[in-house]
């Protein structure tokens, strides 16, 4: 079985959707599963496509107009490929539709993974661009998927009040665990904490930097990583300086093993966003020993589980409280936390067990395999 996935963009600066698609591409393709990936270069001189130039990443030129970013390249790509299955990475965009479009023209099947685009948060932002796409396009597009895949339960209630009354799968995020891993040490002497992830005003990101001006003391560092939209980058800045905060740094973007290495520096790592579908950034501190506080916006009610890290509503109060505890809490309780992070993600988040999760998917759908139990109907 042929399978193509399409993605509008697949640049190393794109975030965890890039990250997670190549995860589980790559790790599908390493154990015999045909699967193809379609995209267009990105026009940012200073980012490139995810990989190693992979023979299943199909690249074309970037030749994309509007917002909705129209490409004739993605478009004659789709008509002349023959792929048994199709499936589309995201929304909104022209790529996204015309694998759809294409699909149904071809009286194929296909999977949309929305990447919790679907979200009732997400789409009330913005939506006055979003209706008129939703009425020509997309809404005819998901109504119609053979599947949609989700990454948690979450994502999947938020597709069934969208009114998506088709099969869907619950298939989490791969975690690919560097090969260095076990080489990054930890850093156990200083109280850092930190945040990691695209700066967007969802993210909450100022809700750490009051936190940590509600303990009134600076024995403890708060590392920002990560870019994004400017406007709130500033806003995040200024309101450190107001506060006079001097213990908080802003870091930029980081990848690979310096991102993890950062990563094994901190304390605690905390996300506080309105919502969050996965969030690849948890099991990447988990994967290093580093305990994460996530907000009830977020899917990860394993921190409480696994007793790992903690999973509450993300007031500024209560995240002091967390912070507090730690700067308190002995140092081997931390390490044990850590280990039973590092014990959830090697259980359940592994990029093998999603690549045959994933696979079964694909032969339920495209060649009548038997019906997995992550399918809900």
């Amino acid at each position: 079985m042929k399978v193509l996935q399409t993605i509008p963009e697949f640049g190393s600066l794109s975030g965890g959707t890039s990250t997670c698609t190549y995860n589980l591409i790559s790790t599908m393709n390493c154990a015999g599963y045909q699967v193809d990936l379609l995209t267009l270069q990105s026009k940012d001189p200073a980012d490139h496509i995810m990989g190693h130039g992979e023979n299943w990443i199909k690249v074309f030129s970037n030749d994309t107009i509007t917002p909705y970013k129209y490409s004739q390249n993605i478009r004659i790509a789709l008509l002349k490929g023959e792929y048994d299955l199709y499936h589309t990475n995201g929304l909104w965009l022209f790529c996204n539709h015309e694998t759809c479009l294409v699909a149904r023209k071809k009286s194929r099947p296909y999977i949309i993974t929305p990447h919790g685009m679907l979200y009732s948060q997400a789409l009330s932002r913005s939506y006055w661009k979003k209706w008129p796409l939703l009425q020509l396009f997309f809404k005819k597009d998901i109504l119609h998927a053979s599947c949609i895949h989700v990454t948690c339960k979450a994502e999947l209630e938020n597709v069934r009040r969208f009114g998506y009354k088709g099969p869907i799968a619950v298939i989490a995020n791969p975690v690919v665990i560097p090969h260095y891993i076990n080489e990054i040490k930890r850093d156990n002497e200083a109280i850092r904490f930190g945040f990691l992830g695209r700066l967007h005003p969802r993210k909450k990101v100022e809700n750490i930097i009051y936190a940590a001006s509600l303990l009134g003391r600076s024995d403890f560092e708060v590392l920002i990583i990560g870019k994004g939209d400017p406007n709130y980058e500033k806003f995040l800045k200024q309101e450190v300086l107001r506060l006079n905060m001097h213990n908080i740094h802003f870091c930029g973007f980081l990848s690979g093993r310096e991102k993890y290495q950062t990563l094994a520096q901190l304390s605690a790592l905390f996300v506080p966003s309105d919502f969050e579908n996965f969030g690849m950034i948890v099991t990447e501190a988990l994967s290093v020993g580093t305990p994460v506080m996530a907000s009830l916006g977020t899917p990860w009610e394993d921190l409480n589980t696994y007793k790992c890290g903690w999973w509450i509503d993300q007031s500024p109060n209560n995240i002091a409280h967390v912070m507090e505890q730690i700067i308190y809490m002995p140092t081997d309780q931390l390490l044990e936390m850590g280990l039973r992070g590092r014990q959830l993600v090697s259980e359940k988040f592994t990029a093998s067990q999603v690549a045959q999760q994933m696979y079964k998917l694909y032969e339920w759908i495209g060649a009548n395999g038997s019906k997995p139990k992550f399918i809900y109907e």
